[in-house]
């Protein structure tokens, strides 16, 4: 494989045929925020926020999943992209029942810093919120809190790809859309016994440590 030229934000570079722009803009040292992304898992660009304006493109592009082509011209922080990772997160924002801007987890919730620093306000937008879960604690190693859960589905990818165990899923549609184990019970499996990678990877806290559990090995 060849290297390809391109430029992001009026800064040239060589970059590896097949590399994402995402991964191209941080090699040139500039910062594209995301949320379902992460280098560990295959990129799916779900949240939106990574998008990018590429010249001659009608679209937005997720930088996290579009490879990076020979005489690209990239706009990672135009006033077109701005407005748009302002919109997406204000509508998280708007339909998230999670209260993170108000307890003890907040500086855990990538969602609740991520608007910090986009400096997006209370959502302007009304929207019908998705429906408030209890929390489950049945599970003596994960306790889960659905009502913060974003769908960015970082803990299914994670679960599948790095921990090998699938144990999450996504079922019903629209505002009803939910990640289930098995078809939507709590989650109580012996397999998450000394695990917690859905934990490290969820941006929201709808997923930690149950009080009870078992430490994992580090």
């Amino acid at each position: 494989m060849g290297n390809v030229k391109a430029i992001i934000d009026r800064i040239e570079g060589n970059f590896p045929e097949g590399m994402t722009i995402l991964e191209a803009a941080q090699q040139l040292g500039l910062e594209i925020p995301t949320l379902c992304h992460s280098p560990e898992i295959t990129p799916i660009g779900n949240c939106r926020i990574c998008v990018v304006e590429v010249e001659a493109s009608e679209r937005l592009v997720a930088s996290c999943h579009t490879p990076i082509v020979g005489g690209m011209v990239i706009k990672s922080r135009s006033a077109k992209v701005v407005a748009a990772r302002k919109a997406t997160v204000e509508l998280l924002m708007a339909g998230h029942t999670g209260p993170c801007v108000t307890d003890e987890c907040a500086k855990d919730c990538k969602l609740h810093n991520l608007a910090a620093d986009l400096e997006v306000g209370p959502p302007r937008f009304r929207v019908r919120k998705r429906r408030y879960y209890p929390v489950e604690d049945v599970s003596p190693y994960v306790r889960r809190d659905m009502s913060r859960c974003i769908l960015c589905r970082r803990c299914i990818s994670a679960c599948s790809e790095i921990a090998k165990k699938d144990v999450f899923s996504v079922a019903y549609r629209g505002f009803n859309s939910k990640v289930v184990v098995d078809y939507d019970k709590p989650l109580d499996k012996e397999v998450c016994r000394d695990c917690g990678v859905c934990i490290e990877y969820c941006p929201t806290s709808a997923l930690a440590r149950a009080e009870k559990g078992v430490a994992r090995n580090e």
